[in-house]
């Protein structure tokens, strides 16, 4: 049996290569299903998320990762050959440190993010109900105990270093900055204005933390009405700021219009003498939707681009301190993990050196002991106490060094020398007829 792991990320593909390879639930436990039923993989899970598909695999002895790469390629709409150009491949111990890294955000195109942790998880469940039982199953114990033990790796990872503290995306800091001027923002009545990509991950964060969202249309309704739904918010139109701003306390702004649409004379009509209750602007746009004089006016805090970049650097600087500590969690559950995985490979032949062995001693116990008769029935259980002492102390050693042997990869190697020298693969010994 072989660990692998196929797949593509934000390392190796750019966004408009990774969007053809995303697998929807469905989608992913037909893919599992079809490669458990043609016998290309022994256990499977499909990890898909907009930075990253990969394929986790336990394949069959001698078995290649082609039928794999196959199903990616075909999915993606894309030649196998085309396919592999952004692929990696990694085997055995570096796949499961792959993973571990994954899971821990040391991977990730935000280091320290916290999602993934929840999308391993969600791809491991999924596989886990993907199959039916016994041999339908798709997952099986070796991924299971690597998805078990990955997922124990990401929540020390969190729980035992900074690497996830602080903001880290532009997103997250408009919900940091929100939070130290409303302290929670559970019930807060937050607003964006557009409904482009980072209009929505803004929301999105902010209705994370418990605040209630509108958008606020500036050109396409449609478009505000769409992201709406998603995000089980609200939409408006901006000729409505006037009412919005008597009860809204954050609003981000990220349109994609060339001049400011939130001007000083515009603001000092509509809240004449300034908001009553703090309100928090924050400008992502470029070029800037906010016009700098409306930080001017009393009780509105205005951050733009820049300041919100200011506290992402500072962030990941902290985060990135962390990231020696997180490796060595990471390298010592990779070594946890590999010697349970290698010893598995060695476990049948030990257990068939130490039945040959114990074939051996009970022949030759059994021969001894006809001719010694008149022996008493405590002295022929000594003897046989004696003969099974000295078998465990002589296959001590060997079965250590077995062990050690797989945990340091020579597995193969050693497996086929000690087979040779202990006789595994010849008839098992019997005890030599007597004559009467």
């Amino acid at each position: 049996m072989a660990l692998r792991v196929l797949g593509l990320s934000h390392h190796t593909a750019p966004v408009e290569v990774r969007e053809r390879f995303v697998f929807n639930a469905a989608e992913v436990t037909a893919a599992l299903r079809r490669l458990r039923a043609a016998g290309a993989a022994q256990e499977a899970v499909l990890l898909s998320t907009c930075n990253r598909t990969e394929l986790y695999l336990h394949l069959p002895e001698g078995a290649e990762a082609t039928p794999a790469l196959e199903l990616l390629a075909e999915h993606a709409r894309m030649p196998a050959e085309e396919a592999s150009r952004f692929m990696y491949r990694y085997d055995e111990r570096r796949g499961v440190e792959h993973l571990f890294r994954v899971v821990s955000s040391l991977d990730s195109l935000v280091l320290g993010e916290a999602q993934i942790q929840g999308q391993v998880r969600a791809a491991y469940e999924r596989a886990l109900g993907a199959g039916g039982e016994g041999d339908d199953r798709v997952v099986g114990p070796v991924l299971s105990r690597l998805f078990q033990h990955a997922l124990s790796v990401g929540g020390k990872v969190r729980s035992e270093t900074h690497l996830g503290v602080g903001a880290a995306s532009v997103p997250a800091a408009a919900v940091e900055l929100a939070r130290k001027i409303f302290g929670s923002l559970k019930g807060l009545e937050v607003a964006v204005l557009g409904a482009g990509e980072m209009s929505e991950l803004s929301l999105e964060a902010l209705m994370g933390d418990g605040a209630r969202g509108t958008v606020i249309a500036t050109r396409t309704e449609e478009r505000a009405r769409a992201m709406a739904e998603r995000q089980n918010a609200r939409t408006a139109r901006f000729a409505d700021l006037d009412r919005l701003l008597r009860d809204v306390r954050v609003i981000v702004c990220a349109t994609a219009a060339p001049h400011a649409v939130l001007t000083r004379e515009l603001m000092d009509r509509l809240l004449p003498g300034g908001p009553r209750n703090p309100l928090l602007i924050v400008d992502i746009a470029l070029p800037r939707d906010v016009e700098p004089a409306v930080g001017d006016i009393d009780n509105i805090f205005l951050y733009d681009l820049d300041d919100l970049r200011q506290i992402v650097d500072q962030n990941l600087e902290k985060r990135q301190q962390e990231i020696p500590k997180a490796e060595r969690i990471v390298g010592a559950a990779v070594e946890e993990f590999w010697t349970w995985y290698a010893a598995r490979e060695v476990v049948p032949l030990i257990r068939a050196l130490r039945d040959r062995a114990e074939l051996t001693r009970q022949a030759e116990v059994e021969r001894m002991l006809r001719r010694l008769k008149h022996l008493a029935p405590e002295d022929r259980d000594a003897i046989d106490a004696l003969t099974r002492q000295l078998l465990n102390k002589v296959l001590h050693a060997p079965t250590s060094r077995l062990r050690e042997a797989a945990a340091n990869g020579r597995a193969l190697q050693v497996l086929e020398t000690a087979r040779y020298l202990f006789q595994l693969d010849a008839p098992e010994p019997h005890a030599p007829e007597e004559p009467e």
